[in-house]
């Protein structure tokens, strides 16, 4: 490919260029999305797995899919099986590199007995606690511990005899040997082998030492020839190590660490640990509840993979770690959604309408509009009959002065149809009103009127006789707060009105045989999607992905 005259968009491309052109790991661009399956994706992972693999076709390189499972006490085969679906759904193809860090354990013990041998790795005997008091504070140095020095053939045979099963777990670990008065923690003597006997999903019951992500990491990207490993800030702080691995030991090649801001949204969360505790307590259904950040979970909702791209392009790739607006992702979602979703009419709070003087047998098929963005989709036949719902809402019996909906003694026009007048309420026992009485002009149909009158109002309905009962679920932020991950208490933030659930909504018997995953845009309440998971030909259960009204829209246009 030709680099000359390619422009990067952002410091990582810069990188790469240069490495390209200087064909410092000849002419290779080779990337990797890493996760560790202890739980499933979320919004901030779709920013990686854009980033990786994007970079990877935008370069000719290729991008692995690697599975960093070695700690068999969080992960899960269920979990793979997720983040695989997910890096699908957002349309990435690993093809046929997949791999799991797994299947290098022998040659990572073969590192570690490397390392023993040049001195630079020992068996520690310290507890876990201990090592944290020998380990010092961000302002004192640690202390070296007294199992330090232990000679090369010690450590050797102990480290054989912990593979071997033959002491407890935690009883000792295997540490590298580099400088307890550093003053990055993580150059601290970290610990690179813990006794676990646990069984693994992949390897079974073969191991009972396990290797730290640390030392896992920069060997499992030199064994599989990674050029560029891309990672979030997070991990800035552990790159000292990360060279220091490599440069200990005789990997064929040499990778490079590259750190970017994570992906960080207004009103919800992106951390598993805290995800896994919202689902274990019960404040939502799982890890694909359409409330969550969770792939699994805006992929319920009725986010679409093309919008989520769309975000990780407008949000970019930068070195300092922000809050990105969720009304901004809304405003993709919208977006695409405005181009592609077939509109349909719903009522979503019903109130019943007699049509008095429209003939009891009668029914006419009016002309509806699929999507005004799109003529090529075309049109779809509407049915009116005497009877029709609409939303509660759109009647008031004492209605402010520029209020345009209906109300005693006035007119509104039907969506695609007639201009009706409210002529009488009927109300049940408790005042409340449970029935409208109008009538109909006839030679209103198409948008005019015979004597030249306007109708300002227009309102949405659904013929009775014809109405597909559904149930509809209202979803909103499911934190009170912009920024819930920098609270401790953070489950106290819960919004407890983040679902309202409508058991009796009215919709138009077009969307009778809507199949789940399918979306559209109910005229005048938002997008909505057909549950993946709840939905039955019988039973349907519509998600609202999005409502109408677009703030980030208004920022951007207040902004320029």
């Amino acid at each position: 490919m030709d680099i000359s005259n390619m422009q990067p968009a952002n410091f990582i491309e810069s990188i790469i260029i240069e490495d390209l052109k200087s064909d410092k790991h000849g002419g290779r661009v080779v990337t990797r999305f890493p996760p560790e399956p202890n739980g499933y994706l979320h919004i901030g992972h779709a920013k990686s797995i854009c980033l990786n693999f994007g970079l990877a076709e935008k370069f000719n390189g290729t991008c692995h899919l690697r599975f960093d499972d070695t700690d068999p006490a969080k992960e899960e085969l269920e979990y793979v099986e997720a983040i695989k679906r997910d890096v699908k759904w957002l349309g990435f193809d690993w093809g046929d590199k997949l791999y799991h860090a797994a299947d290098y354990f022998e040659q990572l013990y073969d590192y570690a007995i490397e390392l023993i041998e040049k001195g630079l790795a020992y068996v520690d005997d310290l507890s876990a606690e201990e090592i944290r008091e020998y380990r010092g504070t961000l302002t004192e140095p640690g202390k070296n511990s007294p199992y330090r020095e232990r000679s090369i053939e010690e450590n050797l045979d102990l480290f054989k005899r912990m593979r071997a099963g033959e002491f407890p777990d935690g009883s000792r670990v295997l540490r590298a040997k580099i400088d307890m008065t550093s003053p990055n923690m993580n150059m601290r003597d970290p610990v690179l082998y813990r006794i676990k006997r646990m069984h693994h999903h992949r390897t079974g019951d073969d191991w009972c030492i396990y290797p730290m992500y640390d030392f896992t990491h920069p060997i499992s990207d030199a064994l599989e020839g990674i050029t560029h490993s891309i990672c979030t800030l997070e991990f800035e702080d552990h790159r000292p190590l990360y060279d220091w691995v490599l440069e200990n030991v005789s990997v064929p090649c040499r990778p490079q660490q590259i750190e970017f801001a994570r992906l960080n949204l207004s009103y919800t969360i992106t951390s598993k640990r805290r995800l896994l505790r919202l689902v274990e307590l019960g404040y939502v259904t799982g890890w694909d509840d359409p409330r969550l950040a969770t792939i699994a979970g805006i992929r319920r909702r009725g986010y679409t993979p093309e919008a989520v791209r769309d975000l990780c392009e407008r949000v970019g790739v930068a070195k300092n770690n922000s809050l990105v607006d969720m009304a901004m992702l809304e405003h993709c979602v919208r977006d695409d959604l405005n181009k592609r979703a077939p509109r349909a009419m719903a009522v979503l709070r019903p109130l019943r309408v007699v049509i008095e003087n429209y003939p009891e047998d009668k029914v006419e098929e009016l002309e509806a509009v699929n999507n005004p963005e799109d003529a090529s989709m075309g049109s779809r036949k509407v049915p009116l009959s005497r009877v029709i719902y609409i939303e509660q809402e759109d009647f008031m019996e004492d209605p402010p002065r520029r209020y345009r909906r209906l109300a005693p003694g006035r007119e509104v026009r039907l969506r695609y149809g007639y201009v009706i007048k409210c002529e009488d309420v009927i109300k049940d026992e408790n005042g409340q009103v449970v029935e409208l009485r109008c009538t109909y002009d006839p030679d209103t149909l198409g948008g005019s009127t015979p004597d030249g009158r306007k109708v300002r109002g227009i309102v949405h309905w659904v013929s009775a006789r014809h109405a597909v009962k559904a149930e509809v679920r209202l979803y909103d932020r499911l934190f009170t707060i912009e920024n819930p991950a920098d609270a401790e208490d953070y489950v106290s933030y819960v919004n407890p009105n983040s679902l309202e659930v409508l058991k009796d909504c009215m919709l138009e018997p077009s969307l009778a045989q809507a199949a789940p995953g399918s979306f559209y845009q109910f005229e005048r309440q938002g997008y909505f999607c057909v549950d993946t998971v709840d939905s039955k030909p019988d039973s349907l259960v519509f998600n609202r992905i999005v409502a109408l009204r677009d703030t980030w829209a208004k920022i951007q246009q207040r902004q320029g």
